[in-house]
């Protein structure tokens, strides 16, 4: 018997400074799809934020791949003309692809293409912190991942420790800061961060991710550079107290109300911390799968991954990223990511392949949670009459 294959619509790339993580991401989800089962729609977001239907979907599968292919041909540049636009309300033609060719306005070719689900692929601000899932929201089509919510807290740091400390999930001390309140007052607040926390302590744009803009800070003056950083990508920072010889612990979440948690892995960087560079440039950092810890710590682990997870409402998957210190043993939450790195040696993919679910099937599981989750709205009243 026939049946309709889903037509997926693969959204990548974006404003962020994690677009080219993105297009590795986006490039093993192309070429893991079932073809008998799905039909993947390329939908690329360009870094000024223009959307465009692709003349073809991403191949390289990792983020230095796609670095050196942008600095050595134009092969990423988008043919114009090849506009598309998500239609801001629901109907049949999901997106609408205009072909202006030759002829400008005047010549325009307007077209509409359904989707049945989207799987916005996409990591940083402008498509993993909820702006590109309110979009989807309005459309109502069904998406993989987290909703508006989880999303945006997801991406903002302060917000998500506000979330977590509800929750009574174990965070390391921190504080945040204002670009206004900087501006105005920087030595004192740098002096009174200094004394509320002492050395070393990290320092994060709040609203960004695969740690962009991060410093490790031992000293006054390396706290006044490193904020000064931080705010170089975001009007809001977060300085935390550095964990004493951190361990890197990472468990993948799968699920919608009932989630599950991966078994727990460990990255081992030869860099200072797991910054940008140790995650995708370069290849010192060796992911240990599962981490070589106690009964009592994987226990511990996973259960506080799911608490994370629900800590911020989240659904279809996210990685939640632990501080373990070695000598204490001391367990904090550093981190959810509503939509982690996913690439084949992703860190995301490979705790679901050790836990006995490959990337194939992670994707059918990923779209299937979508549907189920947007069926469910679906039941909902939007009218109080």
């Amino acid at each position: 018997m026939h049946v309709k294959k889903l037509r997926v619509g693969v959204i990548y790339g974006g404003r962020s400074g994690e677009h080219e993580v993105s297009i590795a991401s986006a490039a093993a989800v192309f070429k893991h799809l079932d073809r008998t089962r799905y039909e993947p729609v390329a939908i690329r977001i360009e870094k000024d934020g223009r959307w465009t239907l692709a003349d073809r979907p991403p191949t390289a599968l990792a983020a230095a791949e796609v670095i050196d292919q942008a600095r050595l041909s134009s092969t990423h540049a988008v043919r114009p003309g090849r506009e598309a636009h998500l239609v801001s309300y629901p109907t049949q033609d999901t997106v609408l692809t205009i072909d202006r060719g030759a002829g400008g306005d005047e010549g325009a070719r307007v077209t509409g293409l359904g989707l049945d689900v989207v799987f916005p692929v996409l990591h940083g601000p402008y498509g993993e912190d909820g702006t590109v899932q309110g979009l989807l929201e309005l459309a109502n089509v069904p998406y993989v991942g987290a909703g508006v919510l989880a999303s945006a807290v997801g991406m903002d740091k302060a917000f998500m420790k506000i979330a977590f400390a509800a929750r009574g999930l174990p965070l390391a001390p921190y504080r945040v800061l204002l670009a206004h309140q900087w501006r105005d007052q920087r030595d004192v607040h740098a002096q009174a961060i200094a004394q509320a926390l002492g050395f070393p302590l990290f320092v994060k744009p709040a609203n960004l991710g695969s740690s962009v803009g991060i410093s490790k800070a031992r000293t006054d003056a390396d706290l006044l550079t490193a904020i000064d950083l931080a705010f170089q990508f975001d009007r809001k920072v977060v300085v935390e107290v550095a964990v004493p010889a951190a361990r890197e612990i990472e468990v993948g979440v799968l699920g919608n109300d009932d989630p599950d948690a991966s078994v727990a892995g460990e990255i081992i960087t030869t860099r200072e911390f797991y910054d940008y560079q140790a995650k995708y440039l370069d290849e010192g950092s060796v992911p240990v799968i599962p981490a070589d810890l106690d009964e009592a710590t994987l226990v511990q682990v996973r259960r506080l991954a799911v608490e994370a997870f629900k800590a911020v409402d989240g659904s279809g998957l996210a990685r939640v990223d632990f501080l373990l210190a070695r000598e204490s043993g001391t367990l904090y939450v550093n981190e959810v990511n509503t939509m982690p790195g996913f690439t084949t040696i992703s860190m995301y993919s490979k705790l679901w392949a050790a836990s006995g679910l490959d990337y194939a099937a992670l994707l059918d599981r990923l779209i299937q949670l979508a549907l189920e989750r947007h069926a469910a709205k679906q039941g909902l009243r939007t009218s109080a009459m």
